[in-house]
């Protein structure tokens, strides 16, 4: 039986679908609507200095890896599977360059986050 990397991929897509959902709409809440209106959380609260302090912190580099990345792996497999359902079979070409975007944001994302320091 041939082996296949698909497996990590799929693992991949269903992690970055659940922080997606579960993560996703919180976020764009919290950034998009509660943040800029004042509406429950003081106008500080997500001032530079506290966001830069938090991605500055081990568990905010973290957090911030852990779901820019897995946003990163759903988006590419749901891309690269889409193009099969829209009748384009680009084989290994279009899953190189669909994953292996993924990997490069995933490892610039990682090394932006060491560059801003501790």
């Amino acid at each position: 039986m041939k082996r296949s990397h698909e497996p990590v991929f799929w693992s991949l897509f269903g992690a970055g679908g659940v922080v997606s959902a579960l993560l996703g709409p919180i976020l764009i809440f919290i950034t998009g609507i509660i943040a800029p209106t004042g509406l429950w959380m003081p106008p500080e609260a997500l001032a530079y200095s506290r966001v830069l302090a938090f991605a500055q912190s081990g568990a905010g580099k973290a957090a911030l890896l852990v779901v820019i990345s897995l946003f990163l792996w759903h988006a590419v497999h749901r891309i690269y599977h889409s193009l099969h359902d829209l009748g384009i079979h680009a084989g290994a070409g279009a899953a190189t360059l669909c994953y292996g975007f993924a990997l490069a944001a995933t490892l610039a994302t990682g090394w932006l986050l060491l560059i801003i320091g501790f």
